[in-house]
């Protein structure tokens, strides 16, 4: 099934952490796609956050979203993000699930498609560039029609790096 999944970071070499994120999410799926990054503002995080380098990777995945999930957070382990954490604090990397296939899933673990992605320019945006036309549960529109939407609204920064 298709999965998108959201990359970001903002403490350390952001570019380094994405490209190095980039590459253990193609050992998942050697076809994956992945957005431009883009320099965007923190969004509910503690004040005096840094910016965000945020991206989206679309892959196909056969496993359970389970694992998936629980190999994502290991990742995110292994390069530095702690545990336990405050909410939104900053981080190395963050990697979340955005969307599988036209699933609902809710249980304590996991909530897809992911309940505030309609609401970030900093996920839908880059998404807008690897699948304009795609329909997500739960969104008004189609994925390019509510980043549109979300960029007439201003809100927090979020510029596409070239």
């Amino acid at each position: 099934m298709r999965i998108g999944i959201g990359l970001g970071s903002n403490i350390g070499d952001r570019g380094r952490e994405l490209a190095l994120a980039r590459r253990w999410i193609r050992s998942l799926d050697v076809g994956a796609r992945f957005s431009s990054e883009y320099e965007t503002s923190p969004v509910d995080c503690p004040p005096g956050s840094p910016p965000f380098r945020n991206q989206v990777a679309e892959i196909q995945w056969k496993g359970s979203l389970d694992t998936l999930l629980q190999w994502m957070q290991e990742y995110e382990c292994s390069r530095g993000r702690r545990a336990v954490r405050r909410r939104n604090e900053p981080r190395v990397l963050d990697l979340d699930l955005l969307f599988a296939g036209r699933n609902w899933v809710q249980n304590p673990r996991l909530a897809l498609p992911h309940p505030r992605m309609g609401e970030r320019r900093f996920v839908m945006e880059p998404l807008a560039e690897l699948c304009p036309g795609l329909r997500i549960a739960g969104l008004p529109g189609t994925v390019w029609e509510t980043a549109c939407w979300l960029r007439s609204q201003g809100g927090s920064a979020c510029q596409r790096i070239e």
